[in-house]
């Protein structure tokens, strides 16, 4: 008998979940389950009831054909609701995905559930009603649990035969996925680390600390280093030390949208390693590994600020602090703060990669002096650490999915080089408080170029701070949380944008509604970036939303992936 694709089911505990389900570089089938009339639309990927859809004959003859990794999609809150097949309600499992829908791991282990839940569109969520819809809706159909070159050919034809909408989903485990090697090349000489797809952040680190070395990698230990991490760019406690996760990339190995598996590196197919070097992940090809360039682990400083104000000199700390972080980043510190509402504002991590707890109080000593001036009370701690990754994991103890309506803007250093262009950028700041959002800064300098060049904004070059902000998500209320997304796009981000004009965002967390995407997201490297999308994907099988090339198609009221005519 053919075996049958399985199902992806929550267990009764993470752990043994974790464990057991290896999910490495996976590749979804993606195709809405809602039931439509039969049609047959050419200029529109192929939808579950078209006569196009592949029958359960030929899923299981494709299911074959990769080994027996196929994956059909059971939403991992079904035992949350009494209506989805062959899953019965168990209010102890639902209990226990209610306590871990905030957690990473819950969701990055299934092949179908995005950390973003306002693009599961309650389907089948947790916190719904027991008798509330459970169904695939939003969700992929099914997955392949692809590990190599093969399945990943193999799903890729099947997905061009039978013209199935597909993306990929990166995020898993993979225990045999890292190696350290002497690394050579026109740009670089020296240790290297090898990393498979799917292999997390913490476990590249961990390989690295225990040869002395240390990763660039981001603030969430989950993340798929070699995913849209680095693809995208990639943010990091390291970045002021020794630049994005995408200036470290020495080489890629990729199956293209053409089915080739090649090795891109500044030398070799170039323009592909400069595409998916910071020009966004899933639209070129499907990464296998990457190969990044290694550093020595090294002493590193920390410190927290905490304080409430209820008066309006809270703002004029706010001031002083953007005009002092100038100091902190061009000594090689990152700084991750926080402006919210009340007045309460939190910096819960900075560091400073060879330096001292002395040294980081002493950049940091213009907002201090302010505070103490100004009578408010406020809680400051700083300590040394043998090596960056206890600093990391001291600051960082935990780290929960963000569940925010979510905008984005990167914010150039001009803004904070004198007290009127700061005075403007603190005006803004609490404009977005004011109409009820909240905003997060991640502080760092990566003016610095990197060995090979990248397709990078390039006002990251340009930047003093990511700046996150949006409106907390609520889990009950999804008009509420497409309402919130409205006022990001339409008065939370406008009032950075009048301030940075021609400005840019962090493709990886921004507003998925911006308007003029291209532009802001990728800069003068877009009409390039289209140009090596056509050689590598001609067929446009990898798509998502504001992805190079995306432009060509869009989704329908009923849910379909339609060409834009």
């Amino acid at each position: 008998m053919p075996e049958k694709p399985r199902s992806n089911r929550i267990p009764s505990r993470i752990v043994a979940w974790t464990a057991s389900a290896a999910i490495l570089g996976a590749i979804w089938l993606a195709a809405s389950q809602s039931s439509l009339n039969l049609l047959s639309q050419p200029q529109c990927r192929c939808f579950p009831g078209d006569p196009c859809w592949p029958s359960p004959a030929e899923w299981e003859s494709f299911n074959r054909t990769v080994g027996g990794q196929l994956i059909a999609t059971v939403p991992v809150a079904s035992p949350c609701h009494d209506d989805f097949p062959g899953v019965s309600y168990d209010a102890d499992k639902c209990a226990e995905i209610q306590v871990n829908w905030a957690r990473p791991e819950l969701h990055d282990k299934t092949t179908h559930s995005p950390m973003a839940a306002f693009f599961a569109n309650m389907s089948c969520d947790p916190f719904t009603p027991r008798n509330a819809q459970c169904v695939v809706g939003a969700y992929v159909a099914y997955a392949v649990n692809a590990s190599g070159v093969r399945e990943y050919r193999e799903t890729l034809s099947f997905a061009k035969k039978h013209n199935i909408r597909l993306v990929i989903r990166n995020t898993g485990h993979d225990y045999m996925g890292k190696s350290i090697l002497d690394y050579t090349s026109s740009a670089y000489t020296g240790k290297a680390m090898k990393i498979g797809a799917g292999v997390l952040a913490s476990e590249a680190q961990a390989t690295a600390n225990a040869n002395g070395f240390v990763v660039v990698e981001g603030d969430c230990p989950t993340v798929g280093i070699a995913g849209g991490y680095t693809q995208g760019g990639g943010s990091s406690p390291l970045a002021s030390k020794f630049g994005l996760a995408a200036d470290q990339v020495l080489e890629w190995e990729v199956v293209t949208g053409n089915g080739d598996f090649l090795t891109a590196t500044p030398d070799s197919n170039s323009d592909l390693y400069w595409a998916l070097s910071g020009g966004g992940g899933g639209t070129y090809g499907v990464v296998l590994s990457m190969t990044v360039k290694l550093h020595p682990n090294m002493p590193t400083a920390g410190a927290t600020l905490y304080f409430t104000e209820p008066t309006e000199v809270y703002w004029d700390i706010v001031l002083a602090f953007l005009l002092n972080m100038q100091a902190v980043l061009g000594a090689g510190g990152t700084l991750y703060w926080q402006v919210l509402p009340g007045n309460m504002f939190r910096m819960p991590q900075s560091y400073l990669p060879d330096g001292t707890a002395q040294d980081l109080e002493r950049l940091l000593e213009p907002t201090l002096k302010l505070l103490n001036q100004s009578g408010i009370s406020y809680t400051f701690s700083s300590r040394d650490f043998p090596n960056f990754q206890e600093a990391f994991h001291e600051m960082v103890p935990e780290t929960n999915v963000t569940e925010i309506n979510l905008g984005g803007r990167l914010i150039p250093r001009s803004l904070v080089a004198s007290e009127n262009s700061a005075t403007s950028l603190t005006s803004a700041i609490k404009s977005i408080i004011n109409n009820g959002g909240i905003l997060a800064g991640v502080s760092m300098d990566i003016s610095r170029p990197p060995s090979s060049p990248n397709a990078v904004h390039p006002n990251w070059r340009e930047m003093s701070f990511l700046a996150f902000f949006g409106t907390i998500y609520d889990r009950y209320n999804m008009t509420s949380n497409i309402a919130n997304q409205h006022l990001v796009t339409n008065i939370l981000v406008p009032a950075l944008e009048e301030i940075t004009p021609g400005g840019a965002a962090y493709l990886n967390e921004a507003d998925f509604h911006q308007p003029n995407w291209q532009s802001v997201f990728y800069g003068t490297n877009y009409p390039t970036l289209v140009s090596i999308k056509q050689k590598f994907d001609p067929d446009d099988i990898f798509w998502g939303p504001t992805v190079v090339g995306s432009e060509n198609w869009e989704i329908t009221e009923q849910g379909r992936l339609c060409m834009v005519h």
